[in-house]
């Protein structure tokens, strides 16, 4: 098959099906290989040919999606990425599944509204191929290097955090305010924010954060996060202020940047254009941080496909801020790091279990 990535499709929605095979087969590195329309007769499929990528419904007959999930991970790790109708009920549902092993989350496309199914096809494209080189266990992707650079390239043109805010100027903001810290991560990054929140003090610094999402997961998301860990955890609101033991995560659908008033921080929730393919983006957050923080900020690129990030950490490396990725052998998807570390961006490599460390390492230095 000439190295596509071969997604099998489960939905109980005969016209779910069709729409995502044909948003899938629009992709020149993706193709359907079936389309069933319940767990049953997807494992018959499967025992034919194994699938690079499964899309699974959450509510169907017979068996539901996360009991189905949990019974292939136990059994037959594939990376998954649960497909979901937006509805406040659907989102717990989906955290359990992020929990249980999936790769992430994927609206279902409106049918009719072609603008919107256009933007969502491509993001459903993006979001199966980065699955495609997730590792699943002991599991690494055989998808050959011809698809990772057909999505590199691209459908639509990419944009950079240019359209939200101009590039930092002028020299590095001295150390004069409390350090802020800034999170970006895709592909993996639920469990290993999870991870990493889990290990903070109450009395962390605080925290802003842009994990790719739809909206409205990030709601839920954020609500899972806030019963674990003892830092205070919530969906970021336009104006909201950055405060010591407190986490703010960007909202699905819009971009967040930090901005300084005084010695102190607050965010600005913004809609806009995609940037690097995502809304919200790592770029933008990184980029509005090296204007505002500079050398207050520290930086962390977490495991996530593409470059997302790489550009603005870079930016904030060179206002003085200090930079952190996580190291490979811990990333579900080792690309967002490694595009920062290629670039210049990264002063260190750590595995996620040394993240919290290095943020309160850091904290005390200051």
């Amino acid at each position: 098959m000439g190295g596509k990535i071969r997604v099998l499709i489960i939905d109980d929605s005969a016209s779910v099906r069709q729409t995502l095979t044909s948003v899938l087969q629009s992709d020149p590195a993706i193709e359907v290989i079936g389309a069933a329309a319940d767990p049953f007769i997807a494992a018959k499929r499967i025992q034919d040919e194994v699938p690079d990528v499964i899309t699974l419904d959450v509510e169907m007959p017979r068996m539901d999606g996360i009991t189905f999930l949990r019974k292939l991970m136990s059994q037959r790790p594939i990376p998954v990425v649960m497909c979901s109708s937006l509805t406040e009920e659907g989102t717990e549902t989906l955290m359990q599944a992020l929990e249980a092993g999936a790769v992430d989350v994927i609206l279902k496309p409106k049918i009719g509204a072609a603008d919107h199914l256009a933007e969502q096809g491509m993001r459903i494209c993006e979001v199966v191929k980065s699955a495609a080189h997730a590792r699943i266990g002991t599991r690494r992707s055989t998808v050959s290097a011809r698809s990772s650079s057909a999505s590199a390239s691209g459908p639509a043109e990419k944009l950079t955090a240019d359209v939200m805010l101009p590039p930092p100027s002028g020299k590095a903001m001295a150390r004069t305010t409390e350090m802020v810290v800034c999170i970006g991560a895709s592909t993996g990054g639920t469990e290993a924010l999870r991870e990493l929140l889990e290990r903070l003090p109450a009395n962390s610094p605080g925290i802003v954060i842009v994990q790719h999402m739809p909206e409205k997961f990030t709601a839920a998301f954020a609500k899972r996060l806030n019963t674990l860990c003892e830092v205070e955890v919530k969906e970021a609101q336009d104006g909201d202020p950055v405060l010591r033991g407190h986490v703010l995560i960007a909202p699905g659908d819009h971009h967040l940047l930090l901005e300084r008033q005084g010695a102190r921080y607050h965010v600005s929730v913004r809609q806009g254009p995609l940037v690097s393919r995502h809304r919200p983006s790592v770029d933008v957050l990184f980029r509005s941080a090296a204007r505002s923080a500079g050398s207050n900020a520290m930086a962390v690129i977490m495991t996530g496909m593409g470059d997302d990030g790489a550009r603005g950490m870079l930016e904030m490396k060179q206002a003085g801020a200090y930079t952190v990725a996580q190291d490979e052998a811990t990333s579900i998807v080792f690309g967002m790091p490694k595009e920062a570390i290629a670039r210049g961006g990264v002063d260190k490599i750590l595995g996620l279990p040394l993240l919290a460390s290095e943020i309160l390492a850091e904290d005390r230095r200051r």
